[in-house]
């Protein structure tokens, strides 16, 4: 009888109770297995992590919000901790360098985010305290009483890891248990920081299922999870058909679903930036497009020239960067297929290849980074197919006759995470221009952008790592940025004239802790009553 890895359920690592199957992990680089086997969990799985959850999340709801922040000040230095061994086991699983991607950048950006959700749940900066005086009325974010689940995506082993990512910080910091859904592609790295994070719910105090993680389960199963009524809430990144086929669930069982989905991150270059700048405006998106051989949810997919002799230098120049560009190494072969699916949707839709890189013979999933061309009618005679997302190394340009027809373009867009202005930096050439582009662009993205490529994301309360369908579920949401972030998987409790003793304490009158709260309109931490209130 074959031995799978232990699944963490009820505050234990313990065998799956009914595994369908069992899965390996894959060394991208080789295409070799990893050598773990890891279960597929079944229903009594589930239930168990369902029923456990629910008794954490009642708990968890009343826990002082100290030890919260306490709990996550500890998993980000037991990250740290732990690098070496971590950064070592998401490269064999990812092929994504170890240095500087893994171990400078992304698990950095991984504890910050933990540390940043703390610092929340200290100052509870995300329950918004509002107290209308005149009114009687209070109200401010709570947790859900329930249980958030976390579906991880493939892209990014600790900073979206559905047991250390934002998704999973925010959810603990609004003080909710979480059941984790880890991504195939890297269970063994998903398993060691599962580790971490129940032994440092453990040691500080919080209750042992505040933290559970099962490895993956079949697509009917997700579903019937993601319409559960004991779930509070889902944080969901992936691919657009998983993500819709989750919602469509979740919507039936009236559970909220937050889910980072599909983006093309469209960037406009003007042509006073290519008069300037056309060679280096060509460096950057090269290196935009094939940064971890392309595979992030905000790689520039979509490219607007003008028409002209700048125009055509850019394409030249970045034409025969890509040409020159090795194979680079994609997560599994699933994303391989994916990949050339799309490239095959694009030619059909009318887009030719402008420049192909250089395939490799090495083993591995390996694919050469391609480019790909329209003119500005094709696009718009095609627009909804020619936005097909492809994930990994690959970007469409579009030739476009003069600014009404860039804005024709703006206005043909889906909705997307970002989308990128580049204009002259000399004497206001491009303002005209950009103003019109920008007004049809703004509510078709999440986050506007001026003179740079759009693929890093800063955490920060300002950014919005979100946008409209089918970017997300919810335009209304980031999934990174604290406190923003913690407030998909809050509830809104509101207070009607209640006895000062029911009140929770960051809506009574008197303010201890100095809270930044907004009491008749002006933000104040001063108490209710006194002589000042600055």
């Amino acid at each position: 009888m074959k031995t799978f890895e232990p699944v963490l359920i009820a505050g234990a690592w313990r065998a799956s109770q009914d595994a369908r199957a069992s899965f390996c992990a894959f060394d991208p680089t080789t295409g070799e297995e990893t050598g773990h086997e890891f279960p597929l969990s079944g229903a009594a799985d589930i239930e168990a992590a369902l029923v456990a959850a629910s008794e954490a999340a009642v708990e968890l709801a009343a826990c002082e919000p100290e030890r919260i922040a306490a709990f996550l000040d500890a998993y980000a230095a037991a990250i740290e901790a732990d690098a070496e061994t971590l950064v070592n086991l998401a490269h064999t699983e990812t092929g994504l360098p170890r240095e500087p991607r893994l171990a400078k950048v992304e698990l950095p950006r991984t504890t910050n985010q933990l540390r940043q959700a703390a610092q929340a749940v200290r100052t509870s900066s995300w329950t918004q305290p509002t107290i209308d005086t005149q009114a009687g009325l209070r109200s401010h974010f709570a947790p859900l009483a329930k249980p958030v689940v976390v579906f991880g995506p493939n892209n990014f082993p600790f900073a979206f890891n559905a047991v250390a990512g934002s998704d999973f910080a925010s959810a603990i910091a609004a003080q909710n248990a979480v059941i984790a859904k880890a991504h195939p592609s890297h269970p063994a790295t998903s398993k060691r920081l599962a580790s971490l994070a129940h032994r440092a719910a453990i040691e500080n105090g919080l209750p042992a299922a505040s933290v559970q993680m099962l490895y993956d389960f079949d697509h009917a199963l997700g579903a019937r999870l993601a319409a559960d009524a004991r779930i509070g809430a889902i944080g969901f990144t992936g691919s657009r058909a998983g993500g819709l086929a989750l919602k469509a669930a979740a919507d039936a069982g009236g559970v909220p679903i937050y889910a980072e989905m599909s983006s093309v991150n469209p960037v406009f270059l003007l042509p006073g930036a290519l008069a300037e700048r056309r060679a280096e405006l060509a460096q950057e998106f090269f290196a935009s497009c094939t940064l971890g051989s392309g595979q992030f949810c905000t790689n520039p997919g979509i490219v607007v020239v003008p028409q002209g002799a700048h125009g055509d230098a850019f394409v030249a120049a970045a034409s025969r960067l890509f040409a020159d560009a090795p194979a680079g190494v994609l997560f599994s072969q699933g994303v391989l297929t994916q990949f050339r699916r799309g490239l095959s949707t694009l030619a059909d839709a009318g887009a030719q290849v402008l420049a192909h890189g250089k395939d490799s013979a090495e083993p591995g999933y390996r694919q050469a980074p391609v480019l790909l061309g329209v003119e500005a009618r094709q696009f718009l005679a095609a627009a909804q197919v020619l936005q097909t997302e492809v994930f990994g190394a690959a970007s469409l340009i579009v030739r476009a006759d003069g600014t009404a027809e860039m804005v024709a373009i703006a206005r043909a867009l889906d909705g997307n995470l970002t989308g990128t202005l580049y204009t002259s930096k000399k004497g206001g050439i491009d303002d005209a221009a950009a103003a019109q582009v920008a007004y049809a662009l703004r509510p078709r993205v999440g986050r506007l952008i001026g003179n740079k490529m759009p693929t890093g994301v800063t955490v920060s309360a300002a950014m919005n790592h979100g946008g409209p369908y089918p970017s997300t579920s919810h335009s209304g949401f980031s999934a990174v940025g604290m406190p923003g972030a913690i407030r998909r998987f809050a509830a809104l409790h509101s207070y009607d004239n209640v006895p000062p003793h029911l009140l929770p304490e960051d809506l009574c009158d008197a303010n201890p802790r100095g809270l930044q709260r907004l009491v008749d309109g002006i933000w104040a931490t001063g108490s209710i009553g006194a002589e000042k209130n600055p």
